[in-house]
């Protein structure tokens, strides 16, 4: 199984549980409906990847996220997480009304940071990413439609969630094409402290 380091401990997920259109300006940016409830979808453990890819076949996507490691069913740990994206596979198999595993769940479409454990207030959460040093998305709790700890009741109420299982709670705005040997670092903060970051060179 692929793995993540929680304060410095390998631990072995079994899935990445995702949040899609969690933003209202991320879900205008791509010309998407707002949800009247949440949007779930799952990456499995072969998603899980500490190495950033560019696309190959067709062009990949990046989107920053705040993510959320479960503990004996509560929200344990943070860090800063990538849903990698297959755009046009995305939007052909959303004009056909077909699931979205060839376009989200491949090997590598899910990138971590590492991973801190938190127990303070999650509405001070938020996340930064710069691409190249340049801040290409920024946000937080305060700005999503569904906040964590309803992700967590709602999936919860459906799906069992095992000790180290990855919550990813959406994206804000700004996502785009990630380009090859392009530099990456995203950033968790509580407040105006830095509690994580991640670096990565996209190969």
């Amino acid at each position: 199984m692929n793995m993540l380091t929680l304060d410095n401990y390998v631990v072995r997920p079994t899935k990445v549980v995702c949040i899609g259109r969690n933003y209202v300006e991320h879900i205008q940016e791509l010309n998407n409906e707002i949800p009247t409830e949440p949007v779930v979808f799952l990456k499995p453990n072969s998603a899980i990847s500490k190495d950033l890819i560019s696309g190959t076949d067709e062009p990949i996507h990046y989107e920053g996220e705040l993510c959320f490691m479960v503990q004996s069913g509560q929200l344990a740990a943070v860090g800063f997480g990538l849903d990698l994206t297959k755009r046009e596979t995305q939007s052909r198999l959303k004009g056909k009304g077909l699931p979205w595993e060839r376009a989200k769940a491949f090997d590598g479409s899910a990138v971590f940071s590492d991973f801190v454990s938190y127990s303070d207030d999650i509405s001070t959460l938020s996340l930064k990413l710069f691409i190249n040093d340049e801040l290409i998305q920024q946000g937080g709790v305060e700005l999503m439609m569904y906040k964590p700890e309803t992700i967590l009741a709602e999936v919860t109420s459906f799906l069992t969630l095992q000790d180290t299982d990855v919550i990813m709670t959406g994206t804000p705005k700004g996502v785009g094409v990630i380009e090859k040997g392009a530099r990456f670092v995203g950033q968790v903060f509580s407040g105006d402290q830095l509690l994580v970051e991640g670096r990565w060179v996209a190969s």
